[in-house]
């Protein structure tokens, strides 16, 4: 399996507890998330219908702020695993350290794979894969230079899963382009992981093909209904957007007094280099606070934001043992 946050189960065997005794801050999901309020039960009898797909489309259109079509998907993660079909087999070249779905995914089917460690490397690449902001380290890169970099490859993914509180970086209005793919993550956000619902918005061209390989049903009824409400509500994502900026400057003054230092983040999530993340992650551990190491990065330690004051409170508890 590819190293990945959220890995509860392995903190659980380790350290003990059920899973509601943890804080999970391994991944980079909003600990506080959208009140979805009541679903009717015609959502989770009723197979999705065409013009509730159409409505989630256009509600995501309003969210990302494009006109250009669009998939809805299980996840971002749905859009990646359809990636390798999108054209014939050919060099790709990644942008990294990142997500590691991508290269798993594309060696799997055959693709040649490379991860580059800067963006004038990725030229002449059949698929080039660009994470904005980038995971783990928060990377960014500006809509200029990305649309500069679009035409010297056959085709370019912005995977801009950690992108909606920082809508300035944003490719989605540009998306409808040849050879241009945004791909949005829903769950992070919004906090909602667990609903499976993500976008790819680009050329008809494109679109129509992750349709067609997505099948009639790609998302759920209730993943219809609470996406079409949550990505409307412009007030709660301003509000949350607004109280995630203030978090990481909050988390980021308790790590500094650990003797952490700040390497990157994006407004899920912080990186601190630390002298030993083994030992920082077991210390956290040990008050079943979950966080992320990187096995190739032994100094690293990644920590999503806490949600609720009671976990704020607990993580300055197990940090000041």
């Amino acid at each position: 399996m590819r190293e990945h946050g959220g890995n509860l189960d392995l903190a659980q065997q380790r350290f003990g507890g059920r899973a509601e005794d943890w804080i999970d801050l391994s991944t980079g999901i909003n600990r506080l998330p959208y009140p979805v309020g009541e679903i009717s039960a015609h959502h989770w009898q009723a197979l999705p219908s065409r013009s509730g797909i159409e409505a989630l489309h256009q509600a995501a259109q309003h969210a990302y702020r494009t006109r250009a079509p669009l998939a809805a998907l299980g996840g971002a993660q749905a859009a990646i695993q359809l990636l390798p079909q999108l054209a014939p087999r050919g060099r790709a070249r990644i942008l990294a350290p990142t997500y590691n779905e991508y290269a798993g995914v594309l060696s799997a089917a055959g693709w040649d794979v490379q991860e580059v460690g800067e963006p004038d490397a990725l030229e002449g690449a059949d698929l080039a894969i660009i994470v904005n902001p980038n995971n783990p380290d928060g990377r960014r890169h500006s809509s200029k230079d990305l649309l500069a970099l679009q035409p010297r490859v056959g085709r370019l993914v912005v995977d801009e899963s950690f992108a909606d509180a920082v809508p300035q970086l944003s490719l989605a209005s540009e998306a409808d382009r040849p050879g241009l793919l945004v791909l949005r993550s829903f769950g992070k956000f919004y906090g909602l992981a667990g609903l499976r619902l993500g976008f790819a918005i680009g050329h008809a061209a494109d679109i129509d093909k992750l349709l067609a390989m997505s099948g009639p049903w790609p998302v759920s009824g209730a993943a219809i209904a609470i996406g079409c409400r949550a990505l409307r509500d412009d007030t709660w994502a301003e509000a949350t957007s607004a109280r995630l900026a203030r978090d990481c400057v909050r988390l980021d003054e308790m790590a500094h007094a650990q003797g952490w230092r700040l390497i990157g983040g994006a407004s899920l999530f912080r990186l601190y280099e630390t002298p030993d993340a083994s030992a920082a992650q077991e210390k956290l551990a040990r008050g079943h606070i979950w966080s992320r190491v990187f096995a190739k990065e032994p100094t690293w330690l990644r920590l999503g934001l806490p949600g609720g004051e009671a976990e704020w409170m607990r993580l300055a508890e197990v940090l000041a043992r």
